[in-house]
């Protein structure tokens, strides 16, 4: 015998579709902009960031470690707009990498457009929005491999963290102590 399931399906209409599990994140979205506003609330004066007055060796290394918490925990929004900074310009002087994107975008950015109108029908077979989403995936591996995307991400997310440590280790605050704890000399 067959068990039988019922139940009633509710398709979303045009005004109500939304990605991600429910919940679309675009910067149209009150958490997305909240997000970004507090970063940019967050940004300290870029001059008191870069000022080479205030870049001293740490006293010793349990001074190294706070100051470097102190640091990225202050700068943190510098830190990630030196991180985006990276990433641009790894896009920008990657040209094949840039096409690679635009092509990209440029595909999802079509299949949204026509999802709307009409099916895309693949040999006799009508794909959904998600699988032609999964198409392009697909279409774009070898394009990001080409680009080489993956040496990239590794080389923009090694130099954010090296540039992060150097300016978290070295950037000493005014109220810093910066002298080795004295010692006594005994004879």
């Amino acid at each position: 015998p067959m068990d039988e399931v019922t139940g009633n399906i509710e398709i979303p209409t045009d005004g109500e579709k939304q990605g991600l599990g429910g919940k679309m994140l675009t910067l149209s979205s009150p958490v997305a902009r909240e997000w970004l506003e507090k970063r940019r609330g967050n940004i300290r004066p870029w001059a008191e960031f870069l000022a080479t007055a205030k870049f001293r060796a740490p006293a010793n290394p349990g001074a190294w470690g706070k100051r470097v918490m102190r640091n990225v925990e202050f700068y943190q929004s510098n830190y990630l707009f030196v991180f985006l900074g990276l990433v641009v310009y790894c896009v920008l002087t990657n040209p094949l990498l840039l096409i690679a994107i635009a092509a990209c975008l440029g595909a999802c950015y079509i299949i949204k457009i026509r999802s709307d109108d009409k099916k895309l029908v693949l040999m006799g077979r009508e794909l959904s929005v998600a699988q032609q989403y999964g198409v392009v995936a697909i279409a774009a591996f070898p394009l990001f491999w080409l680009a080489s995307a993956g040496s990239t991400v590794f080389w923009v997310i090694g130099a954010s963290f090296f540039l992060i440590m150097v300016h978290a280790s070295l950037h000493a605050e005014g109220g810093e102590e910066e002298t080795e704890p004295m010692m006594e000399e005994i004879v």
